[in-house]
């Protein structure tokens, strides 16, 4: 099989990914955006986004059409909990690196602005953002501090007769380098507290730097940031967001979040296993007659229908407001996890090709690699979720 045959494969009498229906859970006039999006992502994104992510080039030419969808402001919509998770896992089964892209927007700078700024932030920056004309960064891990971020965030905020002066270093902020707007995280020298600042990337004494060379997520433009006697109006605090409490609820969601993105990533899986092994012909038959192969799309298989379970029950407890941070870890660490296991064994059965990101799995392992880590490393969600259920911390005090 060549990576340009797959596209045009007939699989209307296949199975779907979503093997315990959840979208029939949806109202009709959800479930019918969910398949508009679905199929807009399937024919105009998932192939398309091949040659920039080798490239490590973030395609600026898809965002209009994205836009178009509304994902740009998939949370300011009004969906339903599921209905928006599925739309995650729809991005995430067409390409991560756009996931983590519009998951962060929704999540982290769109969700912070509307939950926490101000009316005039809103107004300056929300349209643009909402049509994704515009881009944010979401500011907090620093060079020094990722899982110990919270007590150990070292960028300062000072007060004085102007406004605020900021000061400090960032690293892994996704979009860093091209974003209109930084929401930054930095402690405010006069109280110790960790505040959000809104900071037009324009200014003077912000600078970014891409990093480059990831292995994953390679189309998210990750930076490192240098924010040097940067000055802001005093008006530049969101008002909602004068601790890191604030910062705290929207990691919450931002973390289960990540668990559709694996439930997406696991349906990229089993459309690309499937795929290749009805068409790839060895020995005078179709790989898929080999049971070593069906043993694999089996355990893909399984291990998507429990992710999609689990995130599925997670949005009844979002909707009663009851989601907490043991929950949201446990989600997003085992729905990695589960992928991982996917991708490892996926990426064996497609042999040599599944060396090669144009046949899908390479690419999809990559990104797995990258969501696993970030918004809490694997290691760290599964301390949360021990601590919460043995009432003791093995976090380093």
């Amino acid at each position: 099989m060549s990576p340009a045959a797959s596209p045009q494969r007939a699989t209307a009498s296949l199975p779907t990914p979503d093997l315990l229906h959840l979208e029939h859970q949806l109202g009709a006039a959800e479930r019918e955006r969910l398949h508009a999006i679905s199929e807009y992502l399937q024919h105009e994104v998932r192939h398309q986004s091949v040659d920039p992510w080798n490239r490590e080039e973030l395609p600026r030419e898809l965002l209009p059409g994205l836009a178009e969808l509304g994902l740009g402001r998939l949370v300011q919509d009004g969906g339903s909990r599921l209905f928006q998770g599925l739309v995650h896992t729809q991005i995430a089964r067409a390409d991560l690196s756009l996931s983590a892209l519009l998951g962060i927007h929704n999540e982290l700078i769109v969700g912070t602005l509307a939950a926490f700024g101000s009316e005039e932030q809103k107004q300056t920056w929300l349209p643009g953002l909402m049509e994704l004309r515009q881009l944010g960064a979401f500011c907090l891990t620093e060079p020094e501090h990722g899982s110990d971020i919270a007590g150990g965030l070292a960028t300062t905020a000072t007060r004085d007769a102007d406004g605020w002066v900021l000061s400090g270093s960032k690293r892994w902020i996704g979009l860093g380098t091209v974003a209109d707007l930084a929401l930054v995280w930095a402690r405010d020298t006069a109280d110790g507290l960790v505040k959000c600042f809104a900071v037009d990337t324009s200014l003077p004494g912000y600078a970014a730097t891409k990093i480059e060379h990831k292995m994953g997520l390679r189309i998210m433009q990750n930076a490192d940031i240098e924010l040097t006697d940067l000055r802001l109006p005093a008006d530049a605090l969101l008002p909602g967001a004068a601790s890191f409490q604030a910062a705290n609820g929207l990691l919450k969601d931002s973390r289960a979040w990540v668990g559709w993105q694996a439930v997406g990533a696991q349906q990229a899986i089993l459309d690309i296993v499937r795929d290749y092994a009805l068409e790839r012909i060895q020995f005078g038959r179709p790989l898929a007659s080999f049971q070593l192969v069906q043993q694999v799309i089996a355990e893909v298989a399984g291990n998507l229908a429990a992710s999609s379970g689990m995130m599925a029950q997670l949005t009844h407890v979002q909707e009663a407001d009851e989601l907490a941070m043991m929950q949201a870890a446990l989600a997003k660490s085992t729905a990695t996890r589960l992928a991982r296991q996917s991708a490892a064994q996926a990426r064996d059965a497609l042999g040599g090709n599944g060396l090669l990101s144009p046949y899908g799995i390479a690419k999809v392992m990559a990104d797995i690699e990258a969501i696993h880590t970030y918004e809490g490393s694997y290691h760290i969600n599964s301390l949360i979720v021990a601590r919460a259920l043995t009432g003791v911390s093995a976090f380093v005090s």
